[in-house]
């Protein structure tokens, strides 16, 4: 078998390295689906701060992502889900971090909006609650439609089952749920995998995330 060179392979801590203070950062995942553990783990290990995390949650108290806030490395959160992980509402209410709630097709879509490199979009979705308030609003055909702006961040932290050596991404079933469309939304995309094969290995149907937007890559340990 041909030795594969993959030039975008970086070393955790290299990758993690990429990362500023202060950066809003894409993590994906669905609970524990799909999110890029042994990143996350970096992440919490690393000196970073101040960050503003950009994720459908933040896992539990002290478990996965929920370490970032337990160890105050958080400023700010966009999001659609965190029921469990305590921490977050009582951080919020102890003014120590920003909390912006998005409902999770909006969530979605807004982060696709950037990728597209659109502004953003008006939907129904969320007219009439509390996430409307302060909120740009306009009427269609008679209906009320809230503006969400596009998402965007500065660096990617994204999950794939295998890349090839070029960086081309295919993904696992549900795993996939939020890793494509962060992939094009952030300036830096820095992709966990569990498997590096040659180009060519893959079946160019079933790549995802096309090797332009991926910027590092990172070998996951079994």
């Amino acid at each position: 078998m041909n030795k594969i060179e993959c030039t975008k392979l970086r070393s955790f801590e290299e990758a993690i390295g990429l990362i500023k203070d202060g950066d809003k950062i894409f993590i994906s995942g669905f609970g524990n689906a799909g999110d890029p553990k042994q990143l996350i783990k970096a992440l919490v290990e690393s000196d970073k701060k101040e960050l503003t995390i950009i994720s459908n949650d933040l896992g539990s108290p002290n478990i996965g992502l929920g370490q970032l806030l337990t160890k105050k490395k958080i400023k700010g959160l966009i999001g659609t889900y965190y029921n469990w992980n305590t921490e977050v509402a009582a951080a919020y209410n102890a003014g120590e971090i920003t909390v912006e709630l998005i409902p999770q097709g909006s969530f979605a879509e807004g982060i696709r909006a950037a990728g597209v490199g659109s502004a953003g979009f008006y939907t129904k979705t969320a007219v009439g609650t509390e996430l409307a308030k302060g909120r740009e609003t306009k009427e269609f055909d008679g209906e009320t439609y809230l503006l969400q702006e596009a998402i965007r961040g500065d660096v990617a932290l994204i999950c794939a089952d295998k890349a090839d050596e070029l960086g081309n991404l295919v993904y696992h079933k549900t795993a996939r749920n939020f890793n494509p469309v962060m992939a094009t939304a952030a300036q830096t995309v820095i992709a966990e995998v569990g498997e590096i094969v040659p180009a060519g290995a893959l079946d160019p149907e079933s790549i995802v995330t096309p090797h332009i937007y991926v910027d590092a890559i990172v070998l996951r340990s079994c």
